[in-house]
């Protein structure tokens, strides 16, 4: 897709989490990787839906500088070029503040307990983060430390987090989430929540692993097994392909995050 196409997706998206009430005002960022090194991203103070394609700035993945566009980039891009940095299969991320699944960050709630398969296919693990201030690097760091291990976060008394391979697929995991806050609260207010139970739960999980879909924890509390080297191994042998040859994709995965473990373990 050429630059062009993606800013008019940008836009698009844009419309539909502002006409879904996911963002109001001039809430939520959007941003889109166009290269090994930038990302097309909101600029803020606009609303997401009353952007136009020329609202959009193009950024450094490295530092953040603006290379191209008026105005000043969204006040969390430091939280999105966190992701890319960390995340090189991450090509999309959205960040909003869909209302139902932000009541859950703001009360602290995590969906720990599964009663949806929708929720472990289209989503995985949704971990909560910590609190930050919004528009500070606070936020990059709480994303930083549960990103690794999951697709969608909720930030803690801000909002939510969703990340894909394409926008369509990190705005659909943001409308997915909503979905699923909804009925999950709609269950919990009739006073009853019928969970899945563990061989349920196991076949929905081999399932996910079957149709290639990323998920080395089923719940993120910071084990270590996401940037563990061997436990990483573990689960890429686990998923090789037919002949027994780990794919090139697999192969940069490792890499990436056997260097980010080292890298953590580095004196500065």
């Amino acid at each position: 897709m050429n630059e062009n196409a993606i800013r008019r997706e940008i836009v698009e998206v844009g419309k539909r989490l502002f006409q879904r009430d996911m963002v109001a005002a001039n809430d939520g960022n959007i941003s889109v990787r166009v290269s090994d090194t930038t990302v097309l991203i909101t600029p803020t103070g606009v609303s997401k839906g009353y952007m136009d394609t020329q609202s959009l700035l193009r950024v450094n993945i490295a530092d953040g500088k603006v290379l191209n566009g008026n105005g000043k980039a969204s006040s969390e891009t430091p939280m999105h070029l966190t992701i890319y940095r960390n995340r090189p299969d991450v090509m999309a991320v959205v960040h909003a503040h869909p209302p139902t699944a932000t009541g859950f960050a703001v009360a602290g709630i995590a969906f720990d307990d599964i009663a949806l398969p929708e929720a472990v296919l289209g989503l995985g693990n949704v971990a909560l983060t910590d609190y930050a201030t919004p528009t500070t690097n606070e936020v990059a760091q709480v994303v930083l430390d549960k990103i690794k291990c999951s697709d969608v976060l909720l930030l803690a008394n801000h909002g939510a987090v969703a990340v894909g391979d394409s926008l369509t697929q990190a705005y659909f995991r943001m409308e997915s989430l909503e979905q699923v806050a909804k009925i999950t609260l709609t269950a919990r207010l009739l006073g009853n929540v019928n969970l899945l139970n563990t061989e349920q739960q196991s076949r929905l999980f081999d399932l996910r692993e079957k149709m290639g879909l990323r998920d080395y924890c089923l719940s993120c509390n910071n084990c270590g097994n996401c940037t563990n080297p061997s436990a990483v191994e573990e689960h890429v042998a686990s998923q090789a392909s037919s002949n027994g040859v780990p794919s090139e994709a697999m192969i940069r995965e490792i890499v990436t995050r056997i260097y980010t473990e080292l890298s953590a373990r580095t004196p500065r």
